[in-house]
């Protein structure tokens, strides 16, 4: 790591609500397209969604970040200084909520939502029951071809192999199908 560089941290999720004054919808759309594209340069960033969820006049801007430094810089930049002087006359900053995360959360986000992450303890029931069948088939299917590979090698396959199918094929489909038990509220 150089020594301009931050240390890094936990990944950090922040909700930003606006109120929008009626008639200035479609200009405060159009601003929101453009300061995303800015803090899409900005490093670190994880992306930026937009959520209008309620008919009304406030927006929800959920930004990803690696971590809160990087965050920070975006947050207190001359540049998203220079895009909200453009919308003073069209919306108001009324809010921010910050969360950090274990990084286990990416693998039960809900898009389009602002909902909380499940219990520690329910992702990692969930993951198991992904990574379990996928590690007995890369120990069935694919170890026994690896044995003559030195170890470093082999070691390597395991991850190349199953962090993937975990990340882009399992997980989401175990979040979509487990949903209502992830996601329901504990009871009160």
């Amino acid at each position: 790591m150089s020594t301009t560089e931050a240390p890094r941290g936990e990944p950090v999720t922040t909700v930003l609500t606006w109120e929008v004054r009626p008639g200035q919808e479609r200009r405060f759309e159009e601003w929101t397209r453009g300061i995303t594209r800015c803090a899409a340069r900005f490093p670190g960033n994880e992306g930026v969604s937009w959520l209008h969820p309620e008919e009304g006049h406030r927006y929800h801007a959920v930004l990803r970040w690696s971590d809160p430094h990087r965050l920070a810089a975006w947050l207190d930049s001359p540049e998203r200084a220079r895009w909200h002087a453009l919308i003073e006359d069209v919306a108001t900053e009324i809010s921010s909520e910050r969360q950090s995360t274990t990084g286990m959360e990416t693998w039960f986000s809900l898009p389009g939502t602002t909902v909380r992450a499940p219990p520690r303890w329910k992702m990692v029931l969930t993951t198991f029951l992904g990574a379990y069948p996928c590690t007995f088939l890369v120990q069935w299917l694919v170890t026994p071809r690896t044995t003559d590979w030195p170890l470093p090698l082999r070691a390597a396959v395991f991850p190349v192999v199953l962090l993937p199918v975990l990340t882009y094929l399992v997980m989401p489909l175990l979040s979509r199908l487990l949903r209502l038990w992830l996601y329901r509220p504990p009871d009160g």
